[in-house]
């Protein structure tokens, strides 16, 4: 009995920033540790003091209020209170650091609409940007790539031969391979790219590209009049036009490397050509304007 207090007594001497020490090297490979290792830096001032069996449900509803109060939507709060629930779930059910962990709830979220742009928006944002950030957009309205495989393409990663590119599992979101097809758009920014840098496919006065979203970005999109609208937003326009074409959804999630289906499902609005056919199954009860 003396020894299972013992190890009771260490269990509870567990602290918060034991708990995301061990979280960051667990989860060395994940693809959004960075924006996880960002949320700890904004906790650690408000966990850094606490045990892991001291963080009650006041403790949680603090630091809700708390990033409430720094202006942000319910979705940035709530990827901060998802992060601090994975926590402490581990160290309770897979470490067995703590018994019991307080509920940690969520805060509602209205649906979002997909933002997109129109073909005019598009050639106007083109018009508008300098070359160098008017080519990466071209490419990424032309294969549906992130901001991040945009900025870090290889030519190693590129066959122009054979009209393909492909990202690497490593460099995926998903953990991947993904394979993406290039279109006549996306060669046309190819080649003319070719010869600028020996390894990166864009690049600015002779050096890689490491930033797409500077203020030459923002100043064009103030220029053309477009609101509200995030360099991710170029994948939601890409696969909005492509819905819009035709294209079915299972062949979207092929084509942008989404695990699920139900990532997809946002854009099944945008195409309703499969339905026609069972919308025309009602009975016809106006024959001409006359019934008015």
């Amino acid at each position: 009995m003396a020894v299972a207090g013992l190890v009771l007594e260490s269990l509870s001497g567990k602290t918060w920033c034991d708990a995301v020490d061990r979280w960051l090297i667990e989860k060395a490979d994940k693809a959004s540790l960075h924006s996880d290792q960002c949320i700890f830096r904004w906790l650690e001032p408000l966990l850094s003091q606490y045990e892991l069996n001291g963080i009650n449900r006041s403790v949680v509803d603090a630091i809700t209020k708390k990033k409430r109060a720094t202006g942000v939507k319910n979705g940035t709060v709530n990827r901060t209170l998802a992060l601090l629930r994975s926590v402490l779930i581990r160290a309770c059910v897979d470490w067995e650091w703590v018994d019991a962990i307080p509920k940690v709830r969520l805060l509602k979220e209205p649906d979002r609409r997909v933002r997109y742009l129109t073909h005019d928006e598009a050639f106007s944002l083109l018009h508008e940007l300098p070359e160098h950030l008017s080519h990466m957009v071209a490419f990424s309205l032309a294969t549906g790539l992130r901001k991040g495989n945009v900025i870090g393409l290889s030519w190693s990663q590129v066959d122009m031969l054979r009209r393909v590119a492909w990202i690497h599992p490593d460099q995926s979101k998903t953990r991947k391979a993904i394979v993406v097809p290039l279109n006549d758009d996306a060669m046309r920014v190819l080649m003319m790219q070719k010869g600028r840098h020996s390894t990166k496919v864009f690049s600015y006065g002779g050096e890689p590209v490491t930033v797409a979203t500077t203020a030459a970005w923002y100043k064009a999109l103030k220029r053309c009049g477009i609101d509200d609208f995030r360099w991710h937003d170029l994948r939601h326009t890409w696969a909005s036009w492509h819905v819009q074409r035709g294209t079915p959804l299972h062949v979207l999630q092929e084509l942008g490397g989404w695990q699920s289906s139900q990532m997809v499902r946002r854009y099944a609005h945008f195409s309703a050509g499969h339905l026609a056919a069972h919308a025309a199954n009602l009975p016809v009860l106006i024959q001409s304007s006359s019934v008015f």
